[in-house]
C-alpha cells in the first residue's frame, strides 16, 4: 500500500512538474504570472505572520489588522525605499525579507519584460505579422524586376493616397526594404514586406489574399523558377482557404510550355507572361529599325499611352475600318470578343458586334473620345499605293548569349532573304551546343557560330564586324550578375565604335541591357537602339495585373500568326512634299490592311529622344520627311 501511494505522489509529481515546465517555455506571460502567484503568497505569509504575532512599529501599540499588514508588505515588495523608514528589529527583518524578495520579483520582470519587447521585435524585423491592408497589390518572389513594378505601380495609382503594395518573398525583410529604399526612390505608394514562403499556404495567409486586388508572382533566380510559380498558382487558385471572388493574377514564367500549364489550372484567373518572347521580339525588331523598342515602352509604362480594352456602344454595327478614324483622341487598332479573345488589326471589313470591346491606345481610359459618324475630309492626292518590297540579302552578327538567343536567331532568320547568313559569336558556356541544336531556320539562311571573346578588340575585327549590315548585342545574364553582364556588353560596344570609326562602315547596331542605370552610360557607344530587358519584365507584369487583357493582347501581338508591330517608310504611305493630317495616314494604312497610330520623326528632341509620338491628334496637320516613320500594326 505504501509503495503504491508512493508510486502515486512520484507520478502526480511528475505531472506538477511536466506542467509547470510546459507553463515557463510558453512564453514571458507565464513567467510573470508565476511570479506574481509566488508574490502573492510571500506578501500573504508576511501579513499572516504580522497580524498573529503583533509585530509593528514602535509607535503603532494596537499592531496591525491583516488588511494593513498586506498593504505594508505590498509596498515594500513594489519599492525596495520604503524599508529604510521602519522602525522596531522585529518589523524590520519581516519587511527586509519582503524587499529582497521583491527586488528579486521586480528585477526578474525588467527581464523578461525587455526579452518579451525583444522578442516582438525579432518578430516584426522578420516581418511574419499579418497585413491588414485593404484594395492592395500583391507581389510574390523577388527580383530585379521588383524595382521598375513598384515604381510603375505608384505612377499607375498617383492619385489614389491609400494605394499599398504587400511584398512577400524568401528574403528578410529589412534587407527587402533598405534596397526598395535605395532602388526605387520617392513614391506614394505605400509598400510593406513579409518573409515566407510564397508557395505555403500558412505564409500566403499574412499578406491577406482575401482583399487583395491584384497579384503579381515574379520568377526567382533558382533553376526550378518555372516548377515554384505553378506551385504558387496551386496555392493561389485553388487553396482551402481562398476568396469566393476571383483573383487577377499576372504570374512571370521562362518556358511557354509552363506558362501554358499555369493557364490551364488557373480557372481563367491567370496571366501567364513569358517575357522572353516579347524581348526577343522587340530585339529582332529593334535590329530591323532602330527606335521600336521605344514604341514597346511607352506601351507597357504608365507614364504614356497603354492599352485599354473598352465597350464602345457608338461603334457597334460600324466595320473595323470605318471606326479607325472614329476614336480621337485616341487609336483604335484591334477587337476583344465576348471569350476575351484580342484580335489586333482585324480585317477591315470586320463588324464590330454588341458587346465587343474596343482594344484602344490612349493616355488614359477617360480621354478616349468617339467623334462623328461622317469620314472627315481626306488629301487622296497625297496617298501612294503599296510597293512590294524587295527581299535583299544581308548579313547579321550576334555577339554574346543567353537563354533568349536561340528564339532571338530563329525570329531573325525569319525577316532574311535566301542566301542571307547569321554569325554567332560568344565565350558562354554550352553555347554552341545549344546553336547546333538550332531548329526551325528559314530555309536559305545559313548559320555560322564560333567561340570567342567579345571582349577583345581583336577578336572582333577578326570576325569582320565592320561588315556586317547589322550587329545585336546581348548580355551574358545567365552567367553574370546583372552589373558585370552590363559592363561586358559596354565594352563590346565600346569595340564596335572604335571599329566602325576606323574602318568608315556601319550597320543597325542594337544591344540588350539588364539595368535601365547602365542606360544613360551606353549612350557613348552610338548604339543605334537599347533594349532594357528587365524592365520591359517588369512593365509587361505590372500592366498585366491592371487589366485582365494584358496577357491577352500581347499573345496576339506576338503570334507569328497575327498582326505585328512595323515602322513604316512614310514616302511609302503618303507624299512628303506637303502636309498632312493623321487621318490621311490612317487611310493609307486601311487600304492596305495596316492600322496606323503612331509615328517616328527622329530631330534630336531631348525630351523625346526616340522621336516616338503614339495616339498623336488625327486633326493636326505636320509637315513630314524622307526618314520619317509610320509606328503601325500590319501581318508581315
Amino acid at each position: 500500500m505504501d509503495d503504491s501511494l508512493s508510486a502515486n505522489l512520484k507520478r502526480w509529481a511528475a505531472r506538477a512538474r511536466y506542467a509547470f515546465d510546459l507553463s515557463m517555455a510558453s512564453g514571458p506571460l507565464s513567467m510573470i504570472g508565476w511570479l506574481a502567484l509566488v508574490s502573492l503568497i510571500v506578501i500573504v505569509i508576511a501579513a499572516i505572520v504580522l497580524t498573529t504575532t503583533h509585530i509593528a512599529p514602535p509607535d503603532n501599540h494596537d499592531g496591525l489588522s491583516f488588511i494593513e499588514a498586506f498593504w505594508e508588505a505590498t509596498m515594500r515588495t513594489i519599492d525596495a525605499g520604503n524599508v529604510g523608514g521602519d522602525s522596531g528589529w522585529a518589523f524590520r527583518v519581516i519587511m527586509l525579507a519582503v524587499t529582497i524578495w521583491g527586488i528579486f520579483v521586480v528585477s526578474s520582470l525588467i527581464g523578461l519584460m525587455s526579452a518579451g519587447v525583444q522578442s516582438q521585435l525579432d518578430i516584426l524585423r522578420k516581418g511574419r505579422s499579418f497585413v491588414l491592408e485593404r484594395r492592395h497589390t500583391v507581389i510574390l518572389n523577388w527580383s530585379n524586376s521588383i524595382f521598375d513594378i513598384i515604381k510603375e505601380l505608384a505612377i499607375a495609382h498617383e492619385r489614389d493616397r491609400t494605394f499599398s503594395i504587400v511584398i512577400l518573398a524568401n528574403k528578410d525583410k529589412v534587407e527587402m526594404e533598405d534596397e526598395i529604399a535605395a532602388k526605387v526612390g520617392t513614391h506614394r505608394a505605400r509598400i510593406v514586406c513579409r518573409s515566407g514562403d510564397p508557395g505555403d499556404l500558412a505564409d500566403l495567409e499574412i499578406v491577406n489574399l482575401e482583399t487583395a486586388r491584384s497579384i503579381i508572382v515574379l520568377s526567382s533566380d533558382s533553376d526550378d523558377a518555372d516548377a515554384q510559380n505553378i506551385k504558387i498558382v496551386l496555392a493561389l487558385v485553388h487553396g482551402p482557404e481562398r476568396r469566393a471572388a476571383r483573383y487577377q493574377i499576372s504570374a512571370e514564367f521562362r518556358a511557354a510550355k509552363c506558362a501554358e500549364i499555369a493557364r490551364d489550372i488557373g480557372n481563367g484567373e491567370v496571366q501567364a507572361v513569358v517575357p522572353d518572347d516579347l524581348i526577343s521580339r522587340v530585339i529582332v525588331h529593334s535590329s530591323r529599325h532602330a527606335g521600336l523598342s521605344a514604341v514597346y515602352s511607352e506601351l507597357l509604362d504608365f507614364e504614356g499611352n497603354e492599352f485599354y480594352a473598352v465597350p464602345e456602344p457608338s461603334l457597334t454595327g460600324k466595320t473595323f475600318g470605318e471606326a479607325l478614324s472614329l476614336v480621337n483622341p485616341g487609336a483604335l487598332i484591334g477587337l476583344c470578343d465576348e471569350s476575351s479573345a484580342v484580335r489586333l488589326n482585324p480585317e477591315m471589313d470586320t463588324v464590330i458586334a454588341d458587346k465587343t470591346l474596343a482594344v484602344i491606345v490612349a493616355n488614359d481610359r477617360d480621354s478616349i473620345a468617339i467623334g462623328a459618324a461622317q469620314q472627315p475630309l481626306l488629301d487622296e492626292t497625297a496617298l501612294r499605293a503599296r510597293s512590294d518590297a524587295k527581299e535583299i540579302v544581308e548579313r547579321a552578327l550576334i555577339l554574346g548569349w543567353n537563354r533568349r538567343g536561340p528564339a532571338i536567331t530563329q525570329e531573325l532568320s525569319f525577316y532574311m532573304a535566301a542566301g542571307s547568313e547569321i554569325s554567332i559569336a560568344a565565350a558562354t558556356p554550352n553555347f554552341e551546343q545549344e546553336v547546333s541544336q538550332l531548329q526551325s531556320l528559314k530555309p536559305g539562311v545559313s548559320l555560322k557560330h564560333t567561340s570567342t571573346d567579345t571582349r577583345d578588340r581583336h577578336a572582333l575585327e577578326a570576325l569582320g564586324a565592320a561588315n556586317y549590315d547589322r550587329i545585336i548585342v546581348l548580355a551574358c545574364s545567365d552567367n553574370l550578375a546583372s552589373q558585370a553582364a552590363d559592363t561586358q556588353t559596354l565594352v563590346t560596344l565600346l569595340h564596335l565604335r572604335e571599329i566602325a570609326a576606323a574602318s568608315g562602315k556601319r550597320g543597325i547596331l542594337v544591344s540588350e541591357m539588364t539595368d535601365i542605370r547602365n542606360r544613360q552610360l551606353a549612350a557613348i557607344t552610338r548604339a543605334d537602339d537599347f533594349v532594357v530587358s528587365d524592365r520591359l519584365v517588369s512593365l509587361m507584369l505590372a500592366q498585366a495585373s491592371e487589366s485582365e487583357f494584358t496577357s491577352a493582347i500581347f499573345k496576339d501581338l506576338l503570334d507569328e500568326e497575327g498582326s505585328e508591330i512595323y515602322m513604316r517608310p512614310i514616302d511609302g504611305v503618303v507624299s512628303t512634299e506637303r502636309p498632312v493630317d493623321f487621318y490621311t495616314i490612317i487611310e493609307a494604312c486601311r487600304r492596305r490592311g495596316e492600322t496606323a497610330f503612331g509615328y517616328c520623326r527622329p530631330r534630336g528632341d531631348k525630351a523625346n529622344p526616340s522621336g516616338v509620338k503614339l495616339n498623336p491628334d488625327k486633326s493636326e496637320t505636320l509637315s513630314y520627311k524622307t526618314g520619317d516613320y509610320i509606328v503601325v500594326l500590319a501581318r508581315g
